[in-house]
C-alpha cells in the first residue's frame, strides 16, 4: 500500500497546534502572562479554540472551491487541537478562576449566559472527539456519523457567541469570526444545492 502523501503534515501540525499551550504553561508560572495571567490564558486558549475549530470547518469547503484533496487530511487534527484548547480554557476558568469550586461553576452557568453558551460548546465537542477515529466511522456508518460531525458547526456558532457576549463592547473580532463561519456554511449549502440539483437532473434523465 503506498503512502500518503505529505506523512509529515499532521504531526507537524500537532507540534505546532501545541505550541502555543506549551509556552502558556511555560510563561504562566514565570509570571510572563502579565498582571492578570488567568484572564490572559483565558482570551488565548478560547481564541485558539475557535480558531481551531473554524479551520477544520474549513477544510471541506476548501476543497469544494480548489479541488485540494490534502485539507481533507488534517481536518481530524485541526478538530482534535480545538477541542485540547476549548477543555484548556475550560480548565483554566473552572481551576485558576474559580478554584475548583463546582457551586461557583453552576452559579455562572445559570447566571452568566456567556458562560452557558461556552459550555454548552465544550459539551458539543466532546461526543465529536470521542468519535473522531477510523473505528467509529465503521462503528456508526458514515451518514450517521457524518450527521453527528455536523455538531462541529453548532459548537462554532456557540462559540462566537460566546466570544461577542464576553467581549460585550468592540465585538469587531468576534463578529469576523462569525462572517467566517457563515461564509463556510454558504459554501457547504451550495455544494448541498448542487448535488441534489444534479441527482434530481439524473433521475429525470434516467426514469426508474
Amino acid at each position: 500500500m503506498a503512502s500518503p502523501p505529505h506523512p509529515w503534515l499532521n504531526p507537524a501540525l500537532a507540534v505546532g497546534g501545541l505550541a502555543p499551550l506549551a509556552l502558556l504553561a511555560v510563561q504562566g508560572p514565570q509570571g510572563a502572562l502579565g498582571p492578570n495571567a488567568v484572564e490572559t490564558a483565558l482570551n488565548q486558549t478560547g481564541l485558539l479554540a475557535l480558531v481551531l475549530l473554524l479551520a477544520s470547518l474549513s477544510c471541506t469547503p476548501l476543497r469544494i472551491v480548489t479541488g485540494w484533496t490534502w485539507p481533507a487530511r488534517i481536518r481530524r487534527t485541526l478538530g482534535l487541537l480545538a477541542f485540547t484548547y476549548a477543555c484548556a480554557h475550560f480548565l483554566t476558568y473552572l481551576v485558576l478562576d474559580q478554584g475548583m469550586s463546582l457551586k461557583a461553576l453552576l452559579e455562572d452557568l445559570v447566571k452568566r449566559p456567556f458562560i452557558t453558551v461556552g459550555f454548552t460548546a465544550l459539551v458539543l465537542l466532546v461526543p465529536l472527539a470521542v468519535t473522531s477515529t477510523n473505528r467509529w466511522v465503521r462503528r456508526l456508518g458514515f451518514p450517521r456519523w457524518q450527521r453527528l460531525h455536523r455538531l462541529a458547526y453548532v459548537a462554532a456558532v456557540l462559540g462566537v457567541v460566546h466570544f461577542v457576549w464576553r467581549v460585550k463592547q468592540d465585538v469587531t473580532e468576534p463578529l469576523v469570526y462569525g462572517a467566517v463561519l457563515a461564509l463556510l456554511f454558504a459554501v457547504r449549502v451550495g455544494e448541498g444545492m448542487r448535488k441534489r440539483r444534479a441527482r434530481t437532473a439524473s433521475a429525470a434523465r434516467n426514469p426508474a
